[in-house]
């Protein structure tokens, strides 16, 4: 079974926030005109100059007539959503041909869209067989596709020990393999040499005539 990058985060639940309206300034001197209630006409005449909790929200979120508590859920869920397609892209673009297709989870937001709070990556992390030189290269890949996003979960290092693993006994199958090899090297190189002696020896050797 070919595990995934990165699990399913889970999903991420609206924070409730209840804020009193606040209350009303009276002026210092209580009387009409002056400059305190002079200020505070001023200033809700002209609402850029307002702190409001609702400034930065988009038109159409204004249009959906949504609460102080459902902006607030919105906004975790976009910044959710950024965080995890930006996770999961990470692992797809250095994974390269050893990594799937992302399968991302929903969540539907106040504003009736679909925000994703969690994915996951597939990886290959088979062995390629009777080629440990290509095991190496391919497990390279593999971990540094695991560690890919600025945050790697605690399964992307699960992946990436692995893929460790994998590559290091690749490396001691190598090591041997040339081993063996540079002994049979050296076992015909000793055979030809000792070939070539004795075609010296009969070479050299002159019959005696009668």
């Amino acid at each position: 079974m070919i595990p995934s990058l990165s699990p399913a985060f889970p999903s991420a639940a609206p924070v409730i926030v209840n804020r009193s309206a606040p209350a009303s300034d009276q002026g210092s001197s209580g009387t009409p005109g002056s400059a305190d209630q002079r200020s505070q006409t001023e200033k809700s005449s002209n609402p850029r100059q307002e702190l409001s909790s609702r400034a930065g929200r988009s038109a159409a979120d204004n249009a959906r007539g949504l609460t102080e508590q459902e902006l607030k859920q919105l906004s975790e869920l976009k910044a959710r959503d950024r965080e995890v397609r930006a996770h999961e892209s990470a692992h797809q673009a250095v994974g390269g041909q050893y990594a799937g297709s992302v399968s991302y989870t929903y969540q539907r937001g106040p504003d009736g869209a679909q925000y994703a709070v969690g994915g996951e990556v597939s990886i290959d992390v088979a062995p390629v067989q009777g080629d440990p030189q290509a095991t190496i290269e391919k497990m390279r890949v593999v971990r540094a596709a695991a560690l890919a996003p600025a945050e790697p979960s605690g399964q992307d290092r699960a992946v990436a020990a692995q893929a460790m693993q994998l590559m290091l006994q690749a490396q001691a199958e190598l090591a041997t393999e040339k081993g063996v090899s540079r002994t049979a090297s050296d076992a015909y190189r000793d055979v030809s040499r000792l070939g070539e002696q004795e075609s010296e020896k009969a070479s050299s050797f002159e019959p005696v005539t009668a």
